[in-house]
């Protein structure tokens, strides 16, 4: 389940060293309901469904912070400003959710989620990549075609709000050179935009 629009509003600028990533926990979840209204609509999960998604042994869950220093005051305070998950399915891994909050939309950070999903993969058993997108979300799918996703075929009102077909995209083997040939400059430039990449961008 990918976001229906990009936001209009002119995104809060950040930069790597405010940025965290770590697994998700159950305290997130008023924060991710949060993002979750405003990105799919009526039909969005439920809090359940991500407390039994995380208690899923081949789910992998992640939320992005942004590290705000208070006023008047050394110190920062962390707000949930995105997250993803998919799960691990012998050689393929599906993602499921991803979504940025539409404050910080504009900032590669829905690219970003995507790599560190991307990275947990590498090294695992995982060959394939595979997603779900609304056929007319086509800033979603550029970013997917990007990555070298490509159009597999269509499921017909999957999308429970308007009966929108879903588009369904897949990876070449993500372990092949020539995926890696690909993939590895756009990691980069995403690097370089940010300035590096988060804590914990490496973590499990």
């Amino acid at each position: 389940m990918l976001p229906l629009s990009e936001s209009t509003v002119p995104p809060i600028r950040v930069n790597s060293s405010e940025l965290e990533f770590r697994r998700m926990r159950d305290s997130d979840v008023p924060g991710i309901m949060e993002i979750e209204a405003v990105s799919f609509g009526r039909h969005h999960w439920s809090p359940e469904s991500f407390h039994n998604e995380m208690n899923n042994q081949i789910g992998r869950y992640y939320v992005l912070l942004h590290h705000q220093k208070d006023e008047n005051a050394d110190n920062t305070t962390p707000k949930l400003i995105g997250y993803a998950g998919f799960w691990m399915i012998i050689d393929e891994a599906h993602i499921t959710t991803i979504a940025v909050h539409p404050n910080y939309r504009g900032n590669s950070l829905g690219e970003l989620l995507l790599i560190r999903m991307t990275e947990r993969c590498f090294g695992s058993s995982i060959h394939w990549m595979t997603l779900e997108v609304r056929v007319g979300n086509y800033t979603a799918q550029n970013l997917y075609y990007k990555y070298g996703y490509q159009s597999m075929g269509i499921r017909k009102k999957y999308y429970q709000d308007n009966l929108e077909d879903a588009l369904i995209m897949t990876t070449p083997d993500i372990s092949s050179e020539d995926y890696r040939n690909l993939y590895r400059p756009l990691k980069n430039g995403i690097s370089d935009k940010l300035g590096g990449f988060p804590k914990g961008f490496e973590d499990p």
